[in-house]
């Protein structure tokens, strides 16, 4: 059986990739500390995608589960979660950062951020949307309580902890290894992500 190639997922960047029916990716939190925003498409179709409000609503929950389906905005299963090493947090409540974010956090030059992060990566592969949906924050940590009250807390993963994503439909997965260096949630210290396509 061929060695199943590692690419590299570099620090503040974005990256897309096509995975095929049945075709599998695996996100590895490499350093155990880094959030990586997570999206997908339908391969043809980019205004279907994996739609977290759609997500959140069958799942009854607000963070996936080993065998739960990622559904569409169209409520079709386009992914499925078939194994997660880590602690299972992964926040899918919190919007992908964007310049604008950075600037209510007090930065007053171009930070680098998920949003564009999301689009760079669809650019290299010749393809763009004019909009930005909610992302599946992988190994995100916020914690909430009864009254509502959100924390911005470090992720809960170890080193080489990872999840692995089977795609149903031909899709393109895009991923974004979080900036985000003000709060707490990549211990402040952004740094590369790894993943792999595993056949089916």
């Amino acid at each position: 059986m061929p060695e199943i190639a590692r690419h590299t997922l570099p620090a503040r960047r974005g990256k897309a990739v096509a995975v095929n029916a049945g075709e599998s990716i695996r996100i590895i939190n490499t350093h155990g500390t880094q959030v990586v925003d997570f999206w997908a498409y339908v391969a043809g179709h980019m205004g279907e995608f994996i739609g977290v409000e759609q997500c959140r609503a069958t799942w009854t929950r607000l963070y996936p589960k080993t065998g739960d389906a990622l559904y569409t905005n169209r409520r079709r299963a386009l992914m499925t979660l078939v194994e997660d090493t880590s602690p299972g947090r992964h926040d899918t409540v919190i919007a992908p950062c964007d310049n604008e974010r950075y600037g209510l956090l007090g930065c007053t030059t171009y930070h680098d951020n998920c949003k564009d992060n999301h689009h760079a990566g669809l650019l290299e592969l010749g393809l763009s949307v004019p909009f930005t949906p909610g992302s599946i924050n992988l190994f995100m940590n916020i914690p909430w309580d009864a009254e509502g009250n959100l924390q911005f807390a470090p992720a809960l993963s170890k080193p080489g902890d990872y999840v692995t994503l089977r795609a149903e439909i031909d899709c393109i997965a895009v991923m974004s290894a979080c900036p985000q260096d003000i709060l707490k949630i990549n211990s402040q210290k952004p740094v590369e992500a790894h993943y792999e396509i595993l056949p089916a």
